[in-house]
C-alpha cells in the first residue's frame, strides 16, 4: 500500500513510498483510509521524536476517517461503514478505560506516534476505536475532526466546563484545535477573543464568530485583553503556543481564571510564574483529544449540522513532503488533509 513513512528524524528522512499492508487479528478492523489530516505533532515526530517509542520505519498520521473493509461479525461495524479513526487505541479493560477515561488507558497506543498511524491506504485498530461518521461531512473534513475537535471539546465542555457569559482567549488563531476552540466556545455562549501576527487570519475569524481579535504584533495581548474586558481579564485562556506566550497568558487571566494548555508548538520549559499563579488563584489545565463519551456527543453534534471543521487546504498524498512544509511555515487556517484516493 502507498503510505507516508519515516525511515528517520528530519525531513530527508519522511517519504511517500510502498509499506506492507497492515495485517488485522481479531478484535481489530481494517479501514480504507480516504483522508488524513496534518498535527503539530507530525512535525515532533519527525524532528525530534523524544518519547516516541515506535522503532522506524513508521507511519505516520494522528488524524484518519475512511471505510470499513474488514470486521468481525461481532465488532457493531458494517462493511463499507464511514468511520473515523479515535486516536488513542485503548485496551477497554484497564482501571482508566472501564471509568471511561480512555486517554488515560495503561495500555495506550496514539496512531502515528507509538504505533503505524494513518497516511495510508489502510489502517488497522481495534475495532472499538473506530467511531461511526456523520453523513453531512466529506472525507477531508471528517479527517479533520477528532484530534482538533476532541480536544477543544474537553476543554470547553469537560475540564471545567465553560459557562454562558464567560470570556476565552485564544492564543493563535488559525490551526485546527484554536478554530475548534473558537467553534465550540461559541456553542457554549462564549465571549471569544483571539490572538494572531496576521490581519487577515483574524478577519476570516472574526467572520466565524471572535467577539474581539488582537494582532500581538501590535498590541499587547494581555493589556489589550484587559481593555476589552474592563479590566477583569479573561476567564478561560486556550494557549497552544507555549513558552513564546506563557508570560501572555498568565498576565491575560482574570482572578480565579483557567489556562488550558492545549499545545506547546514553541516549546514546553517557560518560566512558571508561580507566585502570579498562587496570588490570582489560577487553574492550569492540559487537555489533548477526549474519551469516547465525549467523542459521541462531538459527533451528535457533527450530524445536527452545529459545527463543521474548517479545511485550509487539501494535498494528494503524494505531495505530503509539501503540505508538511505549509504546516511548517504556519500559514495555515484550518485543517491541512491529505487525500488518499
Amino acid at each position: 500500500m502507498k503510505a507516508v513513512v519515516l525511515d528517520r528524524r528530519g525531513k530527508d528522512g519522511l517519504s511517500v513510498r510502498d509499506f506492507p499492508k497492515p495485517e488485522r487479528p481479531r478484535g481489530n478492523a481494517l479501514i480504507r483510509v480516504r483522508a488524513a489530516a496534518l498535527n503539530h505533532v507530525d512535525l515532533y515526530v519527525r524532528d525530534i521524536g523524544k518519547g516516541i517509542t515506535h522503532p522506524m520505519p513508521m507511519v505516520l498520521g494522528v488524524d484518519a476517517a475512511g471505510e470499513v473493509v474488514e470486521a468481525d461479525a461481532d465488532s457493531g461495524l458494517a462493511i463499507g461503514q464511514r468511520v473515523i479513526a479515535f486516536p488513542s487505541e485503548f485496551c477497554g479493560h484497564c482501571d482508566y478505560c472501564l471509568a471511561g477515561q480512555q486517554p488515560y488507558c495503561r495500555n495506550i497506543s496514539i496512531i502515528g506516534e507509538q504505533r503505524h498511524g494513518g497516511y495510508a491506504e489502510y489502517l488497522s485498530m481495534k475495532a472499538h476505536n473506530f467511531v461511526p461518521a456523520p453523513s453531512n461531512l466529506s472525507w477531508h473534513e471528517l479527517a479533520a475532526l477528532p484530534v482538533g475537535h476532541l480536544t477543544a471539546w474537553r476543554q470547553v465542555f469537560s475540564k471545567h466546563p465553560m459557562v454562558p457569559g464567560e470570556t476565552m482567549l485564544i492564543v493563535g488563531i488559525g490551526g485546527g484545535v484554536a478554530l475548534a476552540s473558537l467553534q465550540l466556545a461559541k456553542l457554549a455562549g462564549a465571549r471569544v477573543i483571539v490572538t494572531s501576527s496576521s490581519d487577515e487570519k483574524l478577519e476570516r475569524a472574526k467572520k466565524l464568530g471572535a467577539d474581539d481579535v488582537i494582532n500581538h504584533k501590535r498590541e499587547t495581548i494581555w493589556e489589550r485583553v484587559r481593555e476589552i474586558t474592563s479590566g477583569r481579564g479573561a476567564d478561560v485562556v486556550c494557549d497552544n503556543v507555549g513558552a513564546a506566550t506563557w508570560d501572555q497568558s498568565l498576565r491575560a487571566a482574570g482572578w480565579g481564571g483557567r489556562i488550558m494548555v492545549v499545545g506547546a508548538t514553541t516549546g514546553g520549559h517557560p518560566p512558571a510564574d508561580l507566585q502570579r499563579i498562587f496570588v490570582r488563584q489560577l487553574q492550569i489545565f492540559g487537555s489533548t483529544t477526549a474519551n469516547m463519551e465525549e467523542c459521541r456527543r462531538l459527533m451528535q453534534v457533527v450530524a445536527q449540522g452545529r459545527i463543521r471543521p474548517m479545511i485550509d487546504s487539501v494535498y494528494p498524498i503524494d505531495d505530503a513532503p509539501a503540505a508538511f512544509e505549509r504546516l511548517e511555515r504556519g500559514e495555515q487556517f484550518g485543517k491541512i488533509v491529505l487525500d488518499i484516493p
